[in-house]
């Protein structure tokens, strides 16, 4: 007969065979675990990227140029659906990549819309995301003129519908029928310092320091304005491929300035007007750099709403 002191032993080593026979089974199942974790956040990450290249995204608005519309610090959900299955129309909200660095909205950026960004095709790559309105599409003739008191845009000769209750500013080209050019030839030299302030100078002696002071407002590189746009970029990646040559595109008729945007381009410009970097200033924009619609306020949540309605086809006036 067994003693107490074997029957103990016995039942410890039973015990000791137990937890022995288990281990590799919950360290299997942990593996197991783990793995399908991992599996699952690939997946996850995948559908994310995919969704957001062919999808949607969202934006944050750093700037009012779209006020009361769009307001400073609004958060947009865009969709990519419409504008993959038809062009869109004249006097949409259209959010696209802009065709050049911007030095100062990428300072704007936040880390969640810098993370997002490193999905962006290596086309637009350092751009960042503008909205604006469309107000023109390649072959169509824009011109400011004034209708009771205000600044109104013309296109092809009269103002479209969706565009008829806005007032613009007679800026930019508009203004300035160089501007583009003078864009052009200063971003050139704009990483020589001396010779990039020394073109400023004579601009304003030549041209007068309203126009010296907004060609460098844009391009910036110098104290006080260290942050600017790229547009060499604009003119590299761009212009000189398709031999667009802005004189051809930008004239003058009895003091009247006119705009026929190039093949494969578009215009847009700001609601608010006075507050607008918009292709007044910087240009055309390829119609490759278009991402969608903002079609919902995501935030703040007090404001959370639809930004536009699908557009009915425009008539003129």
């Amino acid at each position: 007969m067994a003693t107490k002191s074997q029957q103990s032993k016995s039942s410890q080593s039973k015990q000791s065979n137990a937890q022995k026979s288990k281990t590799p089974v919950n360290q299997s199942k942990g593996k197991s675990l783990v793995k399908e974790t991992i599996v699952t956040l690939i997946y996850a990450f995948i559908a994310a990227t995919i969704i957001r290249l062919y999808v949607f995204e969202t934006m944050l608005v750093p700037t009012p140029s779209m006020v009361p519309t769009i307001n400073v610090g609004d958060r947009l959900f865009v969709e990519k659906i419409t504008y993959s299955a038809r062009e869109p129309q004249i006097g949409e909200i259209v959010v696209f990549y802009t065709p050049f660095p911007d030095e100062r909205a990428q300072q704007m950026l936040r880390a969640f819309d810098k993370f997002m960004d490193m999905f962006t095709s290596s086309q637009f790559k350092g751009s960042v995301k503008y909205v604006k309105r469309l107000v023109g599409k390649e072959g169509d003739v824009l011109t400011l003129k004034q209708v009771d008191g205000n600044y109104k845009l013309f296109v092809n000769g009269a103002i479209p519908e969706h565009l008829a209750s806005i007032n613009y500013e007679l800026g930019g080209v508009f203004k300035y029928p160089k501007l583009w050019e003078y864009l052009i030839e200063a971003s050139a030299l704009k990483s020589d310092k001396n010779k990039y302030r020394a073109y400023l100078f004579t601009l304003a002696q030549k041209e007068g320091n309203e126009l010296a002071n907004t060609v460098f407002s844009i391009l910036g590189g110098l104290d006080p304005v260290p942050y600017g746009i790229d547009y060499s970029v604009f003119v590299e990646k761009y212009l000189k491929p398709q031999n667009i040559n802005i004189s051809d595109y930008v004239w003058t008729e009895n003091g009247q300035v006119y705009i026929k945007v190039p093949k494969g381009f578009c215009f847009f410009m700001g609601d608010n007007s006075t507050e607008s970097l918009d292709s007044r200033y910087f240009g055309f924009v390829p119609e490759s750099g278009i991402i969608g619609r903002p079609i919902l306020r995501i935030w703040p949540f007090a404001n959370f709403g639809p930004i536009q309605p699908l557009l009915k086809p425009a008539t003129v006036q």
